[in-house]
């Protein structure tokens, strides 16, 4: 972080305007610029955010002074509709132009607990400007004032605020969209062609003052700067010495007595160099490193820029690109918790060959190892609560013998449903043969429980009429096959199913296979792909005839779900199901189908679903384990983006393909939780908690370190203490409820108890408190209640 020094400024800081709210009497204050769903967050806790508008006045005198203000949106109420119904009127205006307009208000004087601020532009020194990024939901603006203060924060919702989501509307059909939503011109402000709300301000800003971005810290940006500013921080980022000490050494061996002009010039050339060399000028970069000159830099330099140049002189982009992601720079950090875990890992397996040699009177002493969930403590220890033991018995698992025992004669089942998503939980299903074939339908609902089997196949064959008749609406129809809409969704799909799977037999063949046994329509189409024209196959994965039936299964799923349409992702969730039913089209379709009703949520355009659901484990991570909590909070990890993949797709990357089989079934019983994933997602983390917490301490590397968990999770382990971690949260769940029941049955009447708070829904009040306080019940919020819901 480049500190900011304002020493020169001092002097005109006693007559800049004070932050506050300018209340002349007289003055008159016109609205240039108004943008809603500007937020100040007073804590980390998203409850406490407080909504407002951003704004840029001017007051009218006879020296006119701009303002940048911010107002709550509890002090508009205030002044009535009318006042509010100016912000809202600028906020949508179409044109630029101020003088079109005029809209005079009245400056509102703010409470001291409002945050409300109005500065003049004159008296800000610089903002701090952080873009919307993978750890970060929202982009944000940091005010600091010349004489040294910050104002509050501003967070721009975007997704709320009018001025963006009115015109996303009408530019973005939200039928057709990747996921997550890309930034791109089509979803920007068409106003000032901008990305987001906070480079629409800044662009509004440069109308009214100089503004400059500086070159030693990319997100600061100087009000008006100064000379001296203007010098220091357009400086490029090079040590003058170490260049100096370079080009002495090269002008040592090619001329014996340089003079210090020519040093000079060709030290000022060679910085300008530098200074162009950026990711979309590779050609000039290559260019400006083959200098000679430049020789003596290029072994000092990093992996990634010293590749830009090799023996041939030809540009080796894509080494560059290759390399130049995060594991060129990452921190040490990152290394030492890789190391760290995989010495932990050996040493568990080392410990579990141990007791698997010592002789069986000893080993009858260790039946709480069986889980693999070694020294593992919770609020156990403060509350007095048992430590719950896990259930789960992998090596035993449901076999052809044990679900024929199910079921009589004509098919009505002899054991209750509950039983069986029960006895599935625990041991799982056997890889062998088709079972899962037989047992997946039961347990996505496809199939019918609790009927015979005559009226479970006549059931099944009204599904399979339905599939064939959804198909029939693009499938030989050129009129909807070619539409515009339906063509961009095949592109999609096509593009996903090319890359997924591909190392199963029946994605695996790489030759195309026409299917012309159905009927004439077959002679207009190949199923649901864009047929690679030849130039192309060289550009996407080859094609089979099983790729194209997943397509052709995920495009009728955009005609049976109209709203959702197909989302990145969704070919994950797909093709594991159409392995396991040996490509059985009608079968695959019904059991995705089932699959998106219980994770639609995740697939939401303005990620809704996800955003609840990260919230969800955030807080359950705060009431299991409230040291990892405040770890991620001091590394600004709350956002939990590192757990993002794991619940979007159900770790279908994270894990082996039999075992991600595995884990989905034991997630689709439901047997404890409707929610089962956010626990294994728990799981994982306190597995790594001690890595995490004594190595890593930025988000950047804990988001590397989660990421590279992928294929190094042990499934049972995981599965068995996820269990215990849900247990364990009924169990805090229920001592909390009692408590609670406590307290109310002790304060009679309206009489309240001192430091007991009763209404408490933060995060923190979920924290064990010491013996020696006094205890806080805390009030858990419904969502994460929600987690102990079981079944469908």
């Amino acid at each position: 972080m480049v500190e900011i020094k304002s020493e020169h400024l001092e002097d005109s800081v006693q007559s800049s305007p004070s932050v506050g709210v300018d209340n002349h009497e007289g003055s008159k204050y016109r609205l240039l610029y108004s943008k809603s769903k500007v937020y100040v967050n007073p804590t980390a806790y998203s409850r406490d955010n407080i909504p407002g508008f951003v704004a840029l006045v001017k007051r009218e005198a006879v020296n006119p002074s701009y303002l940048l203000a911010w107002l709550p949106e509890t002090l508009l109420n205030e002044k009535g509709q009318t006042e509010w119904d100016k912000f809202v009127k600028i906020e949508e205006r179409t044109t630029l132009d101020e003088e079109d307009d005029v809209v005079l208000i009245d400056m509102p004087f703010p409470r001291p607990e409002t945050y409300a601020f109005s500065v003049a532009l004159t008296s800000i020194y610089s903002l701090v400007i952080q873009p919307p990024s993978l750890s970060s939901w929202h982009g944000t603006i940091a005010i600091n004032i010349i004489n040294g203060t910050t104002l509050p924060t501003l967070h721009f919702h975007d997704d709320e605020s009018r001025s963006f989501t009115l015109l996303q509307k009408a530019q973005v059909d939200p039928k057709h969209s990747s996921y997550p939503p890309p930034q791109s011109p089509n979803a920007s402000n068409c106003k000032t062609g901008v990305t987001w709300g906070g480079e629409d301000l800044l662009t509004r800003l440069k109308t009214y003052a100089h503004i400059m971005r500086s070159n030693l810290q990319p997100t600061l940006f100087l009000i008006d700067p100064s000379r001296e500013d203007i010098e220091t921080h357009s400086t490029q980022i090079f040590s003058d010495d170490a260049v100096d000490d370079i080009l002495a050494q090269s002008s040592s061996l090619n001329s014996p007595s340089p003079s210090s002009s020519s040093t000079s010039q060709a030290r000022l050339a060679l910085l300008q160099s530098f200074s162009q060399i950026t990711r979309h000028a590779a050609h000039a970069a290559q260019q400006i490193l083959s200098h000679p000159l430049a020789k003596p830099i290029i072994p000092h330099l990093p992996d990634p820029v010293r590749s830009l140049v090799n023996v041939n002189g030809d540009l080796e982009w894509g080494s560059w690109v290759e390399k130049g992601g995060v594991g060129e720079f990452e921190s040490a950090r990152v290394y030492l918790a890789r190391w760290a875990r995989i010495v932990a890992e050996e040493g568990e397996r080392s410990r579990r060959r141990e007791a698997q040699a010592l002789p069986t009177s000893s080993s009858t002493e260790l039946p709480a190892e069986n889980s693999s969930l070694g020294v593992f403590e919770l609020l156990h220890s403060t509350s007095n609560l048992p430590t719950p033991k896990s259930s789960r018995d992998p090596s035993n698992p449901i076999d052809e013998k044990a679900w024929k025992r199910w079921f009589n004669a004509d098919g009505t089942p002899k054991v209750r449903i509950e039983e069986m998503r029960r006895e599935i939980f625990r041991r799982g299903i056997s890889p062998t043969g088709t079972l899962r074939k037989k047992i997946w339908p039961f347990l996505l609902g496809v199939y019918d429980w609790d009927v015979d089997e005559r009226k479970r196949l006549e059931l099944w064959e009204a599904k399979r009429k339905h599939y064939r008749d959804l198909k029939d609406q693009w499938w030989g129809v050129p009129e909807v096959f070619e539409r515009q809409d339906v063509i961009e969704e095949r592109h999609r799909i096509d593009v996903d199913c090319r890359r997924t799977d591909r190392t199963q037999p029946l994605f695996a063949s790489s030759t195309p296979s026409i299917d012309a046994s159905e009927d004439e329509k077959g002679m207009h189409m190949r199923y649901s792909t864009i047929s690679p024209g030849l130039g192309d196959i060289g550009a996407q994965a080859p094609t089979n005839e099983h790729i194209e039936r997943l397509a052709t299964i995920l495009l009728t799923y955009n005609f049976y779900e109209t709203e959702l349409g197909y989302v990145q992702g969704m070919s994950d969730l797909c093709a594991p199901v159409y392995v396991v039913t040996g490509a059985d089209e009608e079968l695959t379709f019904w059991c995705f189908v089932e699959i998106m009703n219980r994770m639609k949520q995740n697939f939401l355009r303005d990620q809704s679903g996800m955003k609840q659901q990260l919230s969800t484990l955030q807080q359950l991570i705060c009431v299991m384990d409230p040291e990892l909590y405040r770890h991620l909070e001091k590394t600004d990890s709350l956002n939990l983006f590192f757990c993002f993949r794991w619940i979007l797709i159900a770790f279908k990357r994270e894990f082996a393909f039999e075992d991600v089989l595995r884990l989905w079934e034991v997630l689709w019983t439901d047997y404890y939780s409707n929610a089962f994933v956010i626990f294994v997602a728990l799981a994982v983390l306190e597995s790594h908690r001690d890595v995490v917490m004594r190595y890593l301490v930025e988000f950047d590397e804990i988001l590397k370190y989660c990421n590279e968990l992928s294929m190094t999770i042990e499934l049972d382990s995981t599965l068995s203490q996820a269990e215990v971690l849900f247990l364990s949260f009924a169990q805090v769940v229920a001592d909390i409820d009692r408590r609670q029941a406590e307290e109310s049955v002790a304060i009679p009447g309206d009489l309240r108890r001192r430091n007991v708070v009763a209404n408490d829904k933060s995060p923190q009040a979920a924290r064990p408190q010491s013996k020696q306080a006094t205890f806080k019940t805390p009030v858990l919020s419904e969502e994460i209640r929600d987690l102990l819901k079981a079944g469908r």
